[in-house]
Parts: structure tokens; C-alpha cells; sequence
């Protein structure tokens, strides 16, 4: 077992891009490239160097033994046999428990330890190094870290995880290109190479998508039975299914997060990782406990006061740049989609209709990215405890102006007009049309971007050797053509998310649509489930094909986004109960009859049905509960233990100063 771990480990999992040498090897001014790759081969790294077209690669691997010895640095906590998690020791490294699949570290793991390692590399000693490559010099300070010395100078371009061919070739014939199996997906696999909350992201959409074929073939039916007078009984029955639906879904999905969690030997939901920071980007408005105590004293008096102090400015800041956001939205963006709203309804010519679709699709796209951007320097100013909370308040904000862009011209198709043929004109073009594009751009786009940076670096290169070379230029080095991929980040707010901010978006808003107009359209389930199915097959052929390898990230549950997925059902509550009286109260009169009384009813019952599951159901399985239970009584047998030695060495010492 050892062995198989140490090959695994071995492989090359890290990329260092640095400038491409004009002169001879030999030279003394390549001495820089030299420094770094001696340096990482001292602290126990496998180095190969790699000679591209632009670029020279460094490509690092890490046997078990480096790892072991920097995750013990780190105090890295691992889950033991017992099921405590306790700091890890290299020399005790059978006592931990293993991963599904057989290695000593997740990703997330080794991610930071290589970070640990490389950023680690510092000058030692008393004097300053001078580094030189070709006609420019560094100066390395004493106790600087190397690496991020050269980043600041621009040296170091890029360190970015590189992809494993053969496990990317195994993942691509079982998981991408394996389209008999719809929603089977290898998560285990998937969380091995990919890391926490890649996995969790696939494993939402999978069980969504299994989970959301009951109410797709309850909509076809609605739509191709006719059901005669029964059709308004029909209707409410649908829109309660529904409702019930989701509530258990979500219900059962945190019970399915959970027991996943476990297998990964996760405790507990992670808020932010060492990961997060790979790109060396640090957090300057946050500070630790440590450092508010170093800042204020260490009178207890005050330390408490000082972090009151910290909190509700934090929370008060939160709140400053939430009502921000939610005046911006209501005075700039909603007139400008109502504007259109009306345009599109008053507009005959499907010409004119068209060319205006166009226009907006452009200006929103050009809001969104200024929203998003605003955002971004609001959250900055904001208190948040990690990344991961910054990146929960930036999903809030942006979800809010994606909100109005995606449904405020359906609900004034919906309410104001009541015209239900053109709401189902609508719901049909942004749930086919809409998603189709965006599934197309999804992979275009990186594809495109990809083949322009080929493009570019060849060209350079016939530039440099001005016409000596007569061959066709090709990328021999498979971490070249890496490199010119381009990366997995958000198309909104790339500093705090990658591109599973994007791939949430996608699905809120669909979930969002089929919900909330559940009883003006039954049938968007069906394509909503069909979109699914592909949107599995596509996200996994993006991430393995198109994309670097994206950095793993330690947070393991899907965070603002359930409250997200929470608050569309309460709003799916409200707004289908508005469909049904305006199905119902077709002259609009607006009386309190028996039926429009019962659909109001209705409203407040569903309301409690939905509290009622989500209290009747727990959130994690009994087994689940069990082995927590038991690394609890593990932890009090060792507490009680070290109570005793403590209490035996008092005694000990009491019985010494009698002596004496």
C-alpha cells in the first residue's frame, strides 16, 4: 500500500512559469531559474525543466515522504482510526485513516502542502543574495520567502496545478464521455482529482437531476392530457407535488452532503482553506484573533470589547453594503428592465423584437460586470472572517442583480398583463434557447481563447527567429499547452470565485424559472431534467479538456447557494398562488370566492408544510451521527486521561517539595 501511495504521489502535480532563456544554458545569468530549481530539489521536491516555444516550465512532484513531513509542519489535521482528528505526525502516518481511494492526502491536502513547501523556500542566511537572469538582477533578502520575491518582481508568471494524464484520460472515458449512464457519476474519483467542492457541485447536480424527474413527467402529463373542467383542481395538486419536492429534496440533499463529508473524513463544513490563497492573494482587511489581541492587549476586559467591536462593525458594514446594493438594483436596474418588459409586449414586428433582445443582451452583460465589480470593492471593505465568507456575500449581492435581469420581465408578462401565451413564449426561450446558447459558450468560448494564445505564442516565436524556422511550429510539452489554457474562474468577481460560481448561477436561475411559474408552464421540468443530463456531461468535459486544473477548494458544502435554493421556494410559494387566482379570477374582480379563498389558504399551508419537513427530517443519516458520537466519547476517554496524568504529576510534585 505504501509503495502504491509513494508512485502516486510522484507524479507531477505543479507548474512553476518563468521567461524563456535566450542565452546559453551555461551562462551565469541564468543563475536565477538555477537558484529556484536547486532550492525546491533541497526541500525534497522531484524537479523537471521543460523548454517551451515562450515559456520555461518547472514542473514539481512531491514523494509521500516530503508531504508527510510538510503536513506535519502545517499541523494538518487528519481523521484516525479512532475518528478523532488530531494534528498529523509523519512518524505515526498508519494511524491515520486513508482516502476512498487508497492515498495518505486528498487534493486539498497536497495542494497546501506543495504550497507550504514552495512559498517555504526562504533565504537563510545572515546576507542578501543577489540573483541574476540575463541582464537583470534580484536582490533576495534574508528570511524572504524566494518564490514570492520573484512573483512580486514578475519573474515567476504563473504556479498553477497541473493536470494528470492518466487520471484525466481514466475520468474522460468514465465520467465525460460516458453518456449510458445519466446521472451515475465517479464522485469519489472526482473529489480524488478535483478536490472538495468540485465534487459536492457534481454531486448537487446529479441527485437534482435524478430527483427532478418525477415532477418532468407530472408536467408532460398536464400538458398533453386534457383533464376537461378538472383542469383547475389539476393544477393546484401539481403546484403542491412540486412544492413537496423541493422542500424534500434539499431536505435530503444536506443528508447526502453529510454522509459524504464523512466518507471524505471531513468533520465539518469548511469555511476557507490555506488553498485559497495559492495565487498569494491576502486578505488585508481581515485580522486573526491573534493579531486583534497582539493590536489591543491581552486584558480580557478588552479583548472582549474588542472583538464586540470587530463584530457588529462587521455586521453593521454587511448591512451598509447589502441596502447598497438593493437601492442600486431597485433605482437603476429595474426601470431598465421594465422598460424592456413593455417595449417587448408592445413591439409587434419580430424584427424590431429581435434587434432589441440583442441590445439588452449586451447592456445587461455590460451591468452585470460593473455590478460585479462594485461588488467586489464593497465586499473588500467588509469585515469577513475568510474567502469563503467573502465569496458567500458576493454570490448574495450578484444573485440579487441576476434576480431582477432573469425574472422582472416575467413577472410583468405574469401579473401586469396577465398574459399567460407570452409567458410561455418567454419561459420557452430562456429555458431552450438560453441555456442551449450558454452551454455552447460554456465550451466555445475556452476553446477559442485557447487556440488565440497558440496563435499568438507562435507567432512570436517565427517573429524571434524572423523567418529562420521553415517547419510547422507545433506545442510538443503537454504543460505548455496547459498553460495557455485559460483558468476555471468566475465570469463575475474572479478575485473571491472560480467558475462553480457561474455553474450555481446556472442552475439557481433554472430553478428558479421552473419553480416560480411551475402552473403557467408544467412541462420546463422536462427540459430543465434534458438540460441537466447534458450540463453533466459538458461541466465534466470543460473542467478535464478545456480548463486548468482548477485550484481545490477545502469548502465542502454548497453555502449561500442553499439559502439561495431556500428562498426561491418560498418565493415559488407566493408567485404560483398568484398564477392560480389569475387562472381562477379571469375578469379580475379580485372577490373572495370559495376557490380563490381556498388557493389563499392553500399559500399558508404549503408555508407550513415546508417548515414541518424540514423539521421532521434530520440532516444526517443515524450512521453518520453514530460515528460522531463515537469519536466524541474517543475525545472524552483522552481528555480523562490527560486529566489523570495532569492530576498524577501535581501530586508528584507536591510529594517532591515534602522531601525537600
Amino acid at each position: 500500500m505504501e509503495g502504491n501511495c509513494e508512485e502516486e504521489q510522484t507524479a507531477f502535480e505543479i507548474g512553476v512559469v518563468v521567461p524563456r532563456r535566450v542565452l546559453e544554458k551555461g551562462d551565469e545569468s541564468c543563475g536565477c531559474v538555477e537558484v529556484l530549481v536547486d532550492e525546491f530539489t533541497k526541500a525534497g521536491l522531484k524537479v523537471d525543466r521543460v523548454l517551451g516555444i515562450q515559456e520555461e516550465f518547472i514542473k514539481l512532484a512531491a514523494p509521500v515522504e516530503t508531504l508527510g513531513r510538510a503536513a506535519a509542519e502545517l499541523q494538518l489535521k487528519k481523521r484516525t482510526h479512532i475518528g478523532m482528528d488530531l494534528p498529523f505526525e509523519w512518524d505515526q502516518a498508519e494511524a491515520f485513516v486513508r482516502q476512498p481511494d487508497g492515498s495518505l492526502f486528498s487534493w486539498c491536502e497536497r495542494f497546501d502542502c506543495y504550497r507550504h513547501i514552495i512559498y517555504g523556500v526562504v533565504n537563510k542566511s545572515d546576507s542578501t543574495i543577489t540573483l541574476k537572469f540575463e541582464c537583470k538582477e534580484f536582490q533576495w533578502e534574508s528570511g524572504e520567502s524566494l518564490l514570492q520575491m520573484l512573483e512580486l518582481m514578475g519573474f515567476v508568471k504563473e504556479v498553477f496545478p497541473l493536470h494528470d494524464e492518466i487520471k484525466r484520460k481514466q475520468l474522460l472515458r468514465s465520467w465525460a464521455l460516458n453518456c449510458w449512464d445519466f446521472t451515475r457519476q465517479p464522485i469519489d474519483e472526482i473529489y480524488a482529482y478535483f478536490g472538495t467542492k468540485i465534487a459536492t457541485y457534481f454531486a448537487f447536480l446529479g441527485m437534482f437531476t435524478r430527483w427532478i424527474l418525477f415532477p418532468a413527467v407530472f408536467g408532460v402529463t398536464l400538458q398533453f392530457v386534457d383533464f376537461g373542467s378538472m383542469q383547475l383542481l389539476v393544477l393546484p395538486a401539481f403546484f403542491i407535488s412540486t412544492i413537496s419536492w423541493a422542500v424534500l429534496f434539499f431536505q435530503f440533499w444536506k443528508r447526502k452532503n453529510s454522509a459524504l463529508l464523512a466518507r471524505w473524513q471531513i468533520s465539518s463544513p469548511v469555511a476557507g482553506g490555506p488553498g485559497y490563497r495559492f495565487s498569494g492573494m491576502e486578505w488585508s482587511s481581515l485580522q486573526s484573533p491573534v493579531e486583534l489581541v497582539k493590536k489591543w492587549g491581552s486584558d480580557r476586559i478588552k479583548e472582549k470589547e474588542v472583538f464586540q467591536r470587530e463584530e457588529w462593525v462587521g455586521r453593521l458594514m454587511r448591512f451598509r453594503n447589502d441596502a447598497f446594493i438593493i437601492l442600486s438594483i431597485i433605482c437603476l436596474q429595474l426601470p431598465f428592465e421594465l422598460a424592456y418588459a413593455h417595449l417587448y409586449e408592445v413591439i409587434r414586428s419580430d424584427l424590431m423584437k429581435f434587434g432589441l433582445t440583442v441590445v439588452y443582451l449586451f447592456a445587461i452583460q455590460y451591468f452585470n460586470r460593473i455590478g460585479g465589480k462594485i461588488s467586489v470593492r464593497l465586499i473588500k471593505c467588509e469585515n469577513n472572517e475568510s474567502r469563503e465568507y467573502g465569496a458567500d456575500s458576493l454570490i448574495y449581492k450578484v444573485f440579487g442583480l441576476y434576480f431582477m435581469q432573469s425574472y422582472i420581465g416575467i413577472f410583468y408578462h405574469a401579473l401586469l398583463h396577465r398574459n399567460f401565451l407570452t409567458l410561455r413564449r418567454v419561459l420557452i426561450q430562456r429555458l431552450i434557447v438560453s441555456e442551449v446558447l450558454e452551454n455552447l459558450m460554456e465550451n466555445s468560448v475556452p476553446f477559442l481563447k485557447y487556440s488565440y494564445k497558440k496563435y499568438r505564442a507562435i507567432r512570436k516565436k517565427r517573429k524571434r527567429e524572423k523567418g529562420s524556422s521553415t517547419g510547422k511550429t507545433q506545442f510538443i510539452y503537454r504543460v505548455e499547452k496547459e498553460y495557455l489554457k485559460p483558468s476555471y474562474s468566475a465570469s463575475v468577481g474572479e478575485e473571491l470565485e472560480d467558475g462553480l460560481f457561474d455553474d450555481f448561477l446556472e442552475l439557481a436561475l433554472q430553478f428558479g424559472m421552473i419553480m416560480m411559474f411551475a402552473c403557467a408552464f408544467p412541462p420546463a421540468f422536462a427540459f430543465a431534467a434534458l438540460n441537466n443530463i447534458a450540463e453533466i456531461r459538458t461541466d465534466a468535459l470543460k473542467l478535464l479538456a478545456m480548463f486548468k486544473r482548477p485550484t481545490p477548494r477545502a469548502a465542502a458544502t454548497i453555502g449561500a447557494w442553499l439559502n439561495i435554493f431556500q428562498f426561491l421556494i418560498g418565493m415559488s410559494i407566493c408567485t404560483n398562488c398568484v398564477l392560480l387566482v389569475c387562472l381562477y379570477d379571469q375578469e379580475g374582480k379580485w372577490k373572495i370566492e370559495p376557490g380563490l379563498a381556498a388557493i389563499l389558504v392553500m399559500e399558508h399551508v404549503l408555508l407550513l408544510i415546508k417548515y414541518v419537513f424540514s423539521r421532521i427530517i434530520p440532516e444526517e443519516p443515524a450512521w453518520v451521527r453514530a460515528d460522531r458520537m463515537n469519536a466524541t466519547q474517543a475525545q472524552d476517554m483522552c481528555s480523562k486521561q490527560l486529566l489523570r496524568s495532569i492530576s498524577g504529576n501535581e501530586k508528584f510534585f507536591a510529594c517532591l517539595e515534602k522531601i525537600e
